[in-house]
C-alpha cells in the first residue's frame, strides 16, 4: 500500500471509512438509480437514518438530485466517481488484492470490483462494466472475437462502450446453445453486442451436449468446418467460469454424469472442461466449440466471474488457465481466492 494513504488511514481512520462510505452510496446510487432511500439503505446494509443524512449532504454537495422518483446521481456526481476511483480502490485494499493474485496466479492481469455479487447483483453489472471498459482498451479494427455464454458474460454486452462502434468486428459464438435462458446464450450475447458496435456475428444453434454418434458426424459439416476455423484465428476470448455441479444441473445432465464429476472431485467449469481443485480437467462433454487447446495461442483472454461461493471454481480453472489472461471478479471471489493461495 501507498505508503501516505498506509499513514492517512492510520491518523484519520474515520475520514478514510467515511469516504469510503459515501462512495459507495454515490456508486449505488448511478447503478440503481432512480432509487428510494428505503430500498438504498436496504441494498447496502445502512439504517434508514444512516442512508438519510448521507444522501442529504450528497444532495447539498449537489451529487445527486431528488424527485418523485427517487434520487439520481447528477454530472458532478459522475465525474466525482472518474476521480475517486483509483483512491478508493487503493484505500480499500483492492489494489493489493489484485497484485497479489496476479502474482499468485501467474496471469496477464486481474481486475477486482468492490462487492459481491452472491448477494448483491449490481456487483454483476460493475463486473461487465469493468470487462467491457478493458475490451475497449485492447479491441483492434477488424479483430475476431469468441465469446460464451452465461450470466457476467451477458453483463459485459449490456456494458460495451461506444468506442468498440465501427472497427469492423466478427463476434463468433465460443460454443452452441439451445433452450434455457435465451439473453445468457453465447448466440445471444454475441449478437447484442454486434448490434452496439455495428459488427458482424456468428452463432452456433447446436445442443450444448451431444451423442458420440452426432458429434461424429455434425464435425464433418461445412459450417462447422468453417466455425472451427475462425476459432483458429480468434483475437480475444470472452468467457465465464461455472461451479461444476450448477453446470452440470443447467445442461440436464444425467445422475450418472453428476455422480462422475462427484467422484472425480470436479469443482470448476469453462469450455466444457470441468476441472477439480488441482486444476486438472478430469471430465469435458461432448460440444462443438472453442476448445482449450486453441485458448494456447489467443492473444488476449477476458475470464468474467465472480461471488464468494464460486471461488474455488474460479481458481480450479485459473491454476492452468493462459498467462495472457485477464481476470475480472468482484471482492467476494478474490478474497476467498487469495486466502486459500495464501494458506497454501
Amino acid at each position: 500500500m501507498d505508503p501516505v494513504v498506509d499513514s492517512l488511514k492510520k491518523i484519520m481512520p474515520e475520514a478514510v471509512e467515511s469516504l469510503l462510505k459515501r462512495y459507495r452510496i454515490l456508486t449505488a446510487i448511478k447503478n440503481m438509480g432512480p432509487v428510494g432511500r428505503r430500498v438504498l439503505a436496504e441494498h447496502l446494509q445502512l439504517s434508514e437514518r444512516d442512508a438519510r443524512k448521507e444522501t442529504d449532504l450528497l444532495r447539498n454537495q449537489s451529487l445527486v438530485h431528488y424527485d418523485s422518483s427517487g434520487m439520481m446521481i447528477t454530472e458532478d456526481g459522475e465525474n466525482v466517481l472518474v476521480g475517486l476511483h483509483e483512491l478508493t480502490r487503493e484505500w480499500s485494499g483492492i489494489t493489493e488484492v489484485e497484485r497479489k493474485l496476479e502474482e499468485l496466479l501467474n496471469i496477464r492481469e486481474v481486475i477486482v470490483v468492490s462487492g459481491d455479487c452472491e448477494h448483491d447483483p449490481q456487483t454483476k453489472t460493475m463486473m461487465g462494466s469493468e470487462a467491457a471498459n478493458r475490451l475497449s482498451t485492447v479491441i483492434q479494427k477488424g479483430q475476431t472475437i469468441a465469446v460464451t455464454g452465461g450470466s457476467s458474460v451477458a453483463a459485459v454486452a449490456e456494458s460495451v462502450p461506444s468506442s468498440v462502434k465501427n472497427k469492423d468486428l466478427l463476434f463468433i459464438a465460443a460454443r452452441g446453445g439451445m433452450g434455457g435462458d435465451l439473453q445468457t446464450q453465447a448466440n445471444s450475447i454475441v449478437a447484442s453486442i454486434a448490434e452496439k458496435t455495428a459488427g458482424k456475428y456468428r452463432t452456433l444453434f447446436l445442443p450444448d451436449q451431444l451423442s458420440e454418434e452426432s458429434y461424429e458426424s455434425i464435425m464433418k459439416e461445412p459450417f462447422i468446418v468453417d466455425m472451427i476455423n475462425l476459432y483458429q484465428t480468434t483475437d480475444l476470448v470472452i468467457h465465464g467460469i461455472g461451479d461444476a455441479t450448477e453446470m452440470a444441473v443447467k445442461r440436464n445432465s444425467t445422475d450418472e454424469e453428476i455422480g462422475i464429476l462427484k467422484d472425480t472431485g470436479a469443482v470448476g467449469e469453462a469450455f466444457g472442461y470441468y476441472f477439480n481443485e488441482q486444476g486438472e480437467a478430469v471430465h469435458r462433454i461432448r460440444t462443438v466449440g472453442i476448445q482449450l487447446s486453441q485458448l494456447e495461442r489467443v492473444p488476449t483472454i477476458l475470464a468474467v466471474a465472480g461471488g464468494s461461493k464460486k471461488d474455488l471454481a474460479i481458481l480450479s480453472y485459473l491454476k492452468h488457465a493462459p498467462q495472457q489472461t485477464t481476470l475480472i471478479t468482484d471482492e467476494g471471489a478474490a478474497l476467498n481466492m487469495l486466502n486459500r493461495l495464501s494458506n497454501k
